[in-house]
């Protein structure tokens, strides 16, 4: 990906835009949705308004959950939002309406942010000290305090369409009473959730909305970046496991999420998938809004080598999934990008070649003019690809794998590459059998789905 050396840019912006003020939201409840609009005003130049609506499903309850819950945790969703109107500028202050921050709160968020922004302050080339990026202020307002609410021992699982989550919806589908979450529904994600055997009235949804006026200044030249979503995705599937009473908020984030995407340094792509953020943000969610909803990443002890397996063995969902960013909007692997490239690499050791050429399109690893991602996947390169994939020692285990496997008269152009590239050696460590017996205790499960992982994996 293309750097952009946008240091003075940032100079002159923060010195043109002194300050970000989250002036404050309303929500409101009718019989068919809760809403909620921020207020979101750049130095008094420009004013945004994004919105979060949750509609009403079966169990999902509004009317039960009082004011005071809802706007707790409705405010820090409106912390988790800002940034991405917030980077447009980085402006040295961040000013908080009408509530208090206390200084924990304040070091808690600051994090986030500087960390949740290493890829955009990388390829935007901006030097900042995290002391210097931006200060946050909240002087007056009202304190929010943490909350209990009776909860139940089911789990709500965000499912973005993936073969990550299709694997912890397959292997927690039995439970009772568990449930997909979607943001911003697409034909992936319901047709993912609709093969677990969940209809529509099932599936608890959220909408969010980005304001015009933030995609205008992009382009016109303010700055633009990777922002950390799967912070956000944490709030507000925290505000839906509050309305529909589910102790457990369970993600598929998995190990090979804590690589740096850079490495060397701690700037990470996944940044809000890693094992970090989540143990921050369980914290958060104890101290600051409640202890009575526990959230995980059920995949977290376990690899993307071993994610593949587990999936290659639900062909139901080989023509509905989808990771690829590029084809998101038209429902599509595109062919072209990192992404794609990965997922058929990851998965060539477990699904035969004709029926991931069924599920791609194509023969991936036919394709030449994906060398540069493919040199970048593999290690080559001076950095991995700026997306969500596994780590640069999975990647060759599958692709020596592979070629172990591979039963073609002649190589098609990318492993064949691969094959005479005289850095990468066949006794490279860790070996395919050790990533698919290995399990990170870096995790945050519970016993009960430490059990049922196991049972999976080495069954």
């Amino acid at each position: 990906m293309l750097k952009a050396n946008n240091q003075d840019n940032f100079q002159e912006l923060r010195a043109g835009y002194p300050f970000f003020t989250y002036e404050g939201f309303e929500f409101t409840i009718c019989s068919s949705s809760l809403h909620a609009e921020y207020r979101f005003n750049l130095a008094d130049k420009f004013r945004f308004s994004p919105t979060l609506t949750i509609p009403q499903k079966p169990g999902v309850h509004f009317h039960e959950i009082p004011g005071e819950i809802l706007e707790n945790i409705l405010f820090n969703i409106g912390m988790a939002e800002l940034v991405s109107y917030w980077k447009c500028t980085c402006s040295p202050t961040i000013i908080i309406r009408n509530y208090i921050l206390t200084e924990a709160q304040k070091s808690w968020w600051k994090k986030l942010y500087y960390n949740g922004l290493g890829e955009f302050r990388y390829l935007n080339e901006i030097t900042a000290e995290l002391n210097e990026f931006l200060e946050i202020k909240s002087e007056q307002g009202k304190e929010l305090h943490p909350f209990q609410i009776p909860v139940r021992e089911e789990c709500l699982i965000p499912v973005g369409g993936g073969k990550d989550s299709v694997v912890t919806l397959e292997l927690l589908r039995n439970l009772k009473g568990g449930r997909p979450f979607i943001l911003n529904p697409r034909k992936a994600t319901l047709e993912t959730s609709h093969i677990g055997g969940f209809e529509k009235e099932r599936i608890i949804e959220a909408h969010r909305t980005i304001d015009p006026v933030l995609l205008d200044l992009n382009k016109k030249g303010f700055l633009n970046g990777h922002t950390p979503f799967s912070a956000l995705l944490a709030f507000i599937a925290v505000l839906s496991a509050i309305l529909s009473g589910k102790k457990y908020v369970v993600l598929s984030n998995e190990s090979s999420a804590n690589e740096a995407t850079i490495p060397g340094t701690n700037i990470n792509h996944q940044y809000s998938k890693s094992v970090e953020f989540e143990k921050d943000f369980r914290e958060y969610l104890t101290k600051f809004i409640t202890h009575d909803i526990e959230y995980f990443s059920f995949l977290r002890p376990v690899n993307e080598l071993q994610i593949a397996s587990l999936f290659s063995g639900f062909p139901a969902y080989f023509p509905v999934f989808r990771s690829c960013n590029a084809g998101s909007k038209t429902d599509e692997w595109c062919g072209k990008c990192s992404k794609c490239l990965f997922t058929y690499i990851i998965l060539s050791p477990f699904i035969e070649q004709h029926l991931l050429e069924k599920i791609f399109g194509s023969n991936l690893f036919t394709k030449s003019g994906l060398l540069p991602e493919f040199m970048e996947l593999i290690g080559v390169s001076a950095t991995k690809p700026f997306d969500c994939i596994g780590t640069i020692d999975e990647i060759n285990a599958a692709l020596r794998e592979t070629l172990r496997k591979y039963t073609g008269t002649e190589l098609p152009v990318l492993l064949d590459y691969y094959k005479n590239f005289q850095v990468i050696h066949a006794d490279t460590n860790p070996s395919f059998a050790e990533h698919l017996a290995g399990f990170n205790n870096n995790h945050f499960l519970p016993a009960s789905f430490e059990k049922i992982l196991k049972s999976h994996l080495y069954a």
